[in-house]
C-alpha cells in the first residue's frame, strides 16, 4: 500500500478530478469524500476512467467530530479542499449556500486538524476573484483583498481563516490563490464552456446565436492541468505559505470568444449577440495575478497562452475520448 495518501474534498469537480487523475499517476492511494455514493454519478472521474482507482468515502453531514474520525481513519499525508459552490454568477443566486460551502467547511476542516493534531499537509483552493479589480495593478501575494461578488467574499474569509490556523495554532495549511483556470470538464453553466459548445454547434451546422454579456472583461485564463501541478508541487514545500497561481496576462472574453470562432473557421462577429441582461450585478473589469512567487520558489509557470487554452477547450470538445 502506498505510504502517500491523499484526500481530495471536491473530488467530483474538474480540480478534483484532474488532481485525482495527477495523483494516481504519482502513486498515491486517493480517497474522495461524497455526500452520496448512490445518487451521486461522478461523471467526471467516469470520463477521465479513474472511478474505479479511487476510494469514494460517503461522509452526509459535516462536523468537527465526523471529519477528525475520519482523518484518523486515513491518516492522510496531504489533504485538498477543492470543495463548494464555485460559480460566481450562481453565488449572486445563493449567497448564503455560497458562503456556507466555501467558509463554514473550511472552518470545520482545520478544527478537526487542530483537534487531532494533523500531521498532514492542506492545500486550500483560494481565488482570485478575492483581489477584485486588478486594473490599475497586478495582483500579488501582499495585494489588499476587495471581492466583488458573495462566492468572493467566502473565499477570502476562508483564505484568513487558513491562515489564522496556520500562525497560530501550527497547522500545516497553505492557499493556492488560483486565477480562472479550464479544461472540458467545467460545467455548461460556466461562461467559457458554454461557449465552446456554442461555437461548435454552429459550425456544424446549427443557426443558433450566442448570447453573452459583457465581452470586454478580462480574465487570468489557464489551462486547468497546468494548475493541477501548482497545487500538489505547494505541498511538496518544506514550509506552508500561499501562492498565486494564474498566467500573468488578462485577456479580454471578447478575445477568448474570438479565438473560439477562429478554430473552427468561423467569424464570432456573424453569431455572438450581446445582452445586457446577462451582464453580473457587479463585475471587476479585470482580474489577474502574478505568479512569479510559485516560479521562484518550486519553478512553476504556466506554459499555455490564451490561444492555447481555448484550441485545447475546442479539440476536447469534439474528441471527448482522447
Amino acid at each position: 500500500m502506498s505510504s502517500k495518501r491523499a484526500i481530495i474534498f471536491g473530488i467530483s469537480g474538474q480540480d478534483g478530478s484532474l488532481l485525482a487523475e495527477f495523483l494516481l499517476g504519482k502513486g498515491y492511494r486517493v480517497i474522495g469524500q461524497t455526500r452520496s455514493l448512490k445518487n451521486s454519478n461522478f461523471i467526471n472521474l467516469k470520463t477521465l476512467n479513474i472511478l474505479d482507482f479511487v476510494e469514494m468515502v460517503e461522509i452526509t453531514e459535516f462536523d468537527v467530530a465526523k471529519l477528525a474520525q475520519f482523518l484518523e481513519r486515513i491518516e492522510p499525508t496531504e489533504i485538498y479542499n477543492l470543495s463548494g459552490q464555485s460559480s460566481v454568477s450562481l453565488s449572486f443566486k445563493l449567497p448564503n449556500e455560497t458562503l456556507i460551502s466555501q467558509l463554514n467547511f473550511v472552518n470545520l476542516l482545520l478544527e478537526a486538524m487542530h483537534k487531532i493534531d494533523c500531521n498532514a499537509k492542506l492545500f486550500n483552493a483560494g481565488s482570485g476573484e478575492c483581489f477584485g479589480d486588478t486594473s490599475g495593478r497586478i495582483a500579488t501575494e501582499t495585494s489588499r483583498f476587495s471581492p466583488m461578488n458573495p462566492y468572493a467574499v467566502a473565499k477570502c474569509g476562508a483564505f484568513w481563516t487558513v491562515s489564522n490556523y496556520r500562525n497560530y495554532y501550527g497547522v500545516n495549511a497553505s492557499t493556492g490563490i488560483l486565477f480562472n483556470h479550464e479544461s472540458s470538464l467545467r460545467p455548461l453553466s460556466f461562461v467559457t464552456r458554454k461557449i465552446i459548445k456554442a461555437a461548435i454547434h454552429i459550425s456544424q451546422g446549427s443557426r443558433e446565436k450566442l448570447y453573452l454579456g459583457n465581452l470586454s472583461v478580462k480574465r487570468d485564463w489557464g489551462l486547468a492541468s497546468e494548475y493541477i501541478v501548482a497545487m500538489w508541487e505547494m505541498l511538496q514545500q518544506d514550509k506552508p505559505d500561499d501562492y498565486i497561481i494564474s498566467t500573468g496576462v488578462a485577456r479580454s472574453l471578447e478575445e477568448f470568444v474570438e479565438i473560439a470562432f477562429r478554430v473552427l473557421n468561423l467569424d464570432w462577429c456573424e453569431h455572438v449577440i450581446t445582452d445586457s441582461s446577462l451582464c453580473r450585478p457587479s463585475d471587476s473589469p479585470m482580474n489577474h495575478g502574478d505568479p512569479s512567487k510559485a516560479k521562484v520558489k518550486f519553478d512553476w509557470s504556466s506554459t499555455n497562452a490564451l490561444e492555447d487554452v481555448v484550441t485545447h477547450l475546442v479539440t476536447a470538445e469534439l474528441n471527448p475520448t482522447l
